[in-house]
């Protein structure tokens, strides 16, 4: 077989089956000599202008990246921080301490406000969402602590509305009637599926404040916290397979955190009398090991 494919190329060689291209008899150098491209003509001119606009749209969604990051690294510390609630002394310190910290993540948000003025929110919204579903995560957890219910979408949108003083080149003149200084009003609105994915991160975050609050000698919060899990799972039940792939793909997660709750809260009402209150978290951590062995072996 591979000597008759050499034998078919030396006849079409021979017999000048192949042709060569018109450019090939002139040296590489020398092939696009005379066709000089015309820059002034009204197609490159068109070109260099789709190029910035590509290149300024990449820029920003670079920048918008990185705030995001910030953000979730910021809205990571303040859920880390809330989470020592359970053991410390003093819980006005920690709940004012968060404030400030959540405070500073609302002003990075208004940085991403500002970048997506006059944009289409939806062109960048994957550089974003991980960031805002942090947020979501981090000021719910913080919400549940203060009135142990949930946070709405309407009133996270509320607290991302920021209003500024203009600041122009105008500001050199010295006015002295600070009315007369035009206000800048900035805002993001989180959507409906940033909202439901940060509230299943939540879960993950509330049974751990379970099993931590057990372990300190807390027998009320897990009881409270698997009335509020079955709620919230109850609202994922009716979403379904309807809702976005990412809801479907946390909702088993949220699963998993409220058989661990609700394993809690059945050994503290059957054999809470036996165990030691300083050894309830153990034997409830032994419990989340083993639960989490059994379904990956399934």
């Amino acid at each position: 077989m591979a000597s008759q494919s050499l034998n078919f190329y030396l006849l079409c060689v021979g017999s000048g089956g192949f042709r060569k291209r018109k450019h090939d008899n002139f040296p590489h150098g020398q092939r696009r000599e005379g066709k000089d491209v015309n820059s002034s003509s009204a197609v490159m001119v068109a070109f260099k202008l789709f190029q910035q606009e590509l290149d300024t749209r990449h820029d920003k969604y670079e920048r918008l990246v990185k705030l995001s990051r910030d953000i979730t690294v910021e809205s990571k510390r303040t859920i880390f921080l809330l989470h020592r609630i359970t053991s410390a002394p003093d819980v006005e310190e920690i709940m004012n301490e968060s404030e400030s910290k959540l405070e500073a993540v609302r002003q990075k948000i208004k940085q991403v406000a500002q970048e997506l003025w006059g944009e289409d929110m939806y062109q960048y919204h994957r550089a974003i969402t991980p960031g805002l579903q942090e947020y979501v995560e981090a000021v719910s957890f913080q919400h549940f602590i203060k009135t142990r219910s949930l946070i709405s979408v309407d009133e996270i949108n509320k607290q991302l509305v920021f209003i500024s003083e203009d600041t122009g080149e105008e500001n050199d003149t010295i006015s002295s009637d600070l009315d007369d200084k035009p206000l800048c009003t900035w805002s993001l609105k989180v959507t409906p599926v940033d909202y439901l994915l940060g509230v299943a991160d939540l879960t993950g975050e509330l049974m751990r404040m379970c099993i931590n609050s057990v372990g300190n000698g807390d027998i009320d919060t897990p009881f409270e916290v698997s009335q509020f899990l079955r709620q919230i799972y109850d609202g994922f039940s009716f979403i379904g397979n309807t809702g976005p792939y990412e809801v479907s793909k946390k909702l088993y997660t949220l699963k998993q955190s409220l058989a661990k709750v609700e394993n809690a809260c059945y050994a503290l009402k059957v054999r809470g009398s036996e165990i030691p209150k300083h050894m309830l978290a153990d034997v409830f951590s032994a419990k989340a090991e083993m639960i989490d062995r059994e379904e990956g072996i399934s």
